[in-house]
């Protein structure tokens, strides 16, 4: 059966990262994507310019829709919108009973807040209960680092794309220590809009397959860097990667 994807998250009107982008990775790696859309956001490749959060009863009432009839085999969250629906969302996934992977978005690439102090401070109980959480080194930071993360978190990937020099190292840790790494050479490009959204989407889907979970890091940054390489060249600032093109890597 095709694995159902219920993707937590934002509207990008410029179609490269958020519910836009996770939508494309499920479907290009195989899965059906569901949505409970928790913010619409106006933006492009410049930047945001406006955001509209969507009522926690409206974000719930989205869940339950797709929960009901068709199911979840796993659940991917991006940007949460409020602080109040993050309790919400919290309290619904904990009866849900799917692997769930956590994108803690904070801040966009354009560099524009996608999230204020009050709803990062919830964060704490989506780590809790996700399978994996997926901070890059920024937003590991702001979580208050490695070993204040895992106080919440059982499993983290920690990206380190914003880190200089021309290799990128994941991290796959625990409270145990390190259990996994990936390196690769860094993709010289400034079409990375969407690249946590799709990694987070992309994980969620192998899990939701029945992959492991290394196997579905290495298949979901596989996937990724190869949208980069696809990336279609539009806008005038940190434009979309090209998920279209990447159309071999379903299970």
């Amino acid at each position: 059966m095709t694995a159902r994807i219920l993707i937590i998250a934002g509207s990008d009107s410029g179609g490269g990262a958020g519910i836009q982008a996770d939508i494309k990775t499920v479907t290009m790696l195989g899965g059906h994507a569901m949505t409970a859309i928790t913010a619409i956001t106006a933006q492009n490749t410049l930047g945001v310019t406006d955001v509209h959060p969507i009522p926690a009863e409206t974000v719930i009432a989205q869940i339950e829709a797709v929960a009901s009839d068709i199911g979840v085999d796993a659940v991917k969250i991006g940007m949460i919108g409020a602080a109040q629906t993050a309790h919400r969302v919290a309290d619904r996934l904990a009866t849900l009973g799917a692997p769930i992977v956590f994108d803690p978005v904070m801040v966009a690439t354009s560099g524009s807040a996608l999230a204020d102090a009050d709803t990062i401070a919830v964060f704490t109980r989506l780590m809790d209960m996700a399978t994996l959480t997926t901070p890059n080194l920024p937003e590991l930071a702001a979580l208050g680092g490695e070993a204040v993360a895992l106080r919440h978190a059982g499993t983290l990937l920690i990206k380190g794309g914003h880190a200089d020099g021309g290799t990128i190292v994941d991290r796959l840790v625990d409270r145990t220590g390190e259990a996994a790494r990936w390196e690769d050479s860094r993709i010289e490009t400034t079409s990375t809009h969407g690249t946590g959204c799709t990694l987070a989407s992309a994980i969620a889907t192998g899990l939701g397959q029945g992959l492991t979970l290394n196997d579905a890091i290495t298949r979901a940054r596989q996937f990724v860097r190869a949208a980069l390489r696809a990336a279609p060249g539009l806008g005038h600032g940190h434009g979309p990667m090209g998920h279209q093109a990447v159309r071999d890597m379903a299970v």
